[in-house]
């Protein structure tokens, strides 16, 4: 059973593939079923979604002020609860009885928001992605994978062991995952925090100037590709691993007071591309730091 709830007043809704069937004693089939609902908005709306099964979550916005929820799922076997209150949409989902494990249960979720906003998702094993939307955003997954294109705002990604791809994203992003890779493809950030435990890092595109960018994989690949017009002080360290300079030409050593006093290595470098107005950390444990200039 659906429970949607606009300010005081409940209204329990079901819609079946293909039908909309209101009632007080739905009957259900045994596979999955379809429901929409669509939420009026007038500001930048907050949309939180707990999915604590498994399931895919996708946003896509639009220029409409509404905010359009599409879920999918077996009611045999999860319960989805929908309260609007103001301009905040809550969605959650849960196993039915206690009997179906999480893992055994999946729902899946197509939002459609305004192009202004906020977004909370958190799901299992599922993929999230998020296109064109403009806002804060904190995203969780267990196991899946998050995808992001076109996104601004301040960007939280968490996962265990999915990864992130995250393409024309501006703004801040921060990303933290146990095994997961992170590849950051044509950005426009101006502060980036990555770390990974064993997982690969790949950033490919510009620094902005007075950004600040750090990355770090224990046991992984750190991977930068720049331009030749940007602009940064570079730190790549490693304790076990290598730093892999293939620029050499474009980063000089750097001149500030101390840096060129300590002693260097294959595991440590110190450099500076352009007039150094950008800061870029790289560090790792025990992985490969590799720095490229992109052709």
């Amino acid at each position: 059973m659906m429970r949607w709830i606009f300010g005081e007043r409940t209204v329990l809704t079901v819609l079946g593939v293909g039908a909309l069937l209101l009632g007080s004693s739905p009957v259900w089939g045994g596979g999955p079923e379809t429901q929409e609902q669509h939420f009026v908005v007038k500001n930048r709306p907050v949309v939180v979604l707990q999915n604590i099964v498994n399931g895919r979550i996708e946003v896509k916005s639009w220029k409409n002020p509404e905010v359009v929820v599409t879920s999918t799922y077996s009611p045999s076997k999860v319960e989805v609860d929908i309260e609007q209150a103001g301009d905040r949409i809550d969605i959650s989902s849960s196993a039915l009885t206690d009997s179906t494990a999480p893992h055994d249960a999946e729902a899946n979720f197509q939002l459609t928001v305004p192009e202004q906003t906020e977004l909370q998702l958190k799901t299992q094993t599922g993929l999230i992605l998020v296109e064109q939307v403009s806002g804060d955003m904190k995203l969780q997954s267990f196991a899946g994978d998050v995808h992001l294109k076109e996104v601004s705002g301040y960007i939280i990604v968490r996962t265990s062991g999915g990864s992130l791809v995250c393409t024309q994203c501006a703004g801040k992003l921060e990303f933290t995952s146990i095994s997961g890779h992170a590849q950051i493809l044509q950005p426009a950030l101006t502060n980036v925090n990555l770390m990974t435990t064993t997982g690969n890092i790949t950033y490919d595109g510009d620094f902005l100037r007075t950004g600040i960018y750090t990355m770090n994989s224990g046991r992984g690949l750190v991977e930068v590709r720049f331009s030749g017009d940007d602009s940064f002080d570079l730190k790549a360290q490693t304790i076990l691993g290598t730093v892999d300079n293939q620029a050499t030409e474009y980063v000089k050593p750097d001149t500030h007071e101390g840096h060129h006093k300590r002693k260097f290595s294959n595991s440590l470098l110190f450099g500076t591309v352009g007039q150094g107005l950008a800061k870029v950390e790289l560090s790792s444990y025990s992985g490969t730091i590799r720095i490229l200039k992109r052709n």
